[in-house]
């Protein structure tokens, strides 16, 4: 990771790179979840897994949407698709890719500015990047922590996906020099 120092010689990570960890962890922690998804034997449609799928298929499509949205290119799927496991495991390799391309291309400079889009209601809007970018990874936390919640209610194991967990095990790629 490229780090800079200060002038007291403590280190502190370029925002672009910082980004690009949290879409590492992102990346990561979707894989984790459909992993537990799967051994919970979330490819059969029963009424344990719909609710942990149709939340997985959700947080992939969001991420597609905002992808799309910052390219500035027109929505190709619904924030809220039909939950099915094979297509959530395909979608979340492309995506992962998708991701670290687009962050590749951006700057510390770059994320500071404001992108105008289309919401699912057709409202239009102004964000900056850094707070798109934020918000993908927040949203997909938050729904990560509903199906974990979900799955443990229904007596089955969810991914263990806290970003601490991650860095210690190594399980998170550092973003490149």
């Amino acid at each position: 990771m490229s780090r800079h120092h200060s002038r007291d010689g403590a280190r502190f990570v370029n925002l672009a790179d910082y980004l690009r960890r949290q879409f590492a962890y992102d990346e990561w922690a979707n894989r984790e979840v459909l992993a537990a998804i799967r051994a919970a034997g979330g490819d059969n449609p029963g009424p344990a897994n719909h609710r942990s799928l149709q939340l997985m298929s959700h947080i992939l499509a969001a991420e597609r949407v905002w992808l799309e949205r910052l390219k500035q290119l027109p929505q190709s799927v619904p924030v809220w698709p039909e939950p099915d496991l094979a297509q959530c495991e395909a979608e979340a390799a492309t995506l992962g890719g998708l991701w670290l391309e687009f962050l590749d291309l951006i700057t510390a400079g770059d994320v500071s500015q404001a992108i105008t889009y289309k919401n699912s209601k057709g409202e239009q809007w102004t964000s900056t990047i850094v707070d798109v970018l934020t918000h993908v990874v927040l949203h997909s936390a938050y729904h990560r922590g509903q199906i974990a919640s979900h799955m443990r209610a229904n007596g089955q194991t969810p991914a263990y996906t806290d970003f601490i967990h991650g860095v210690r095990q190594g399980l998170i790629k550092e973003a490149r020099v």
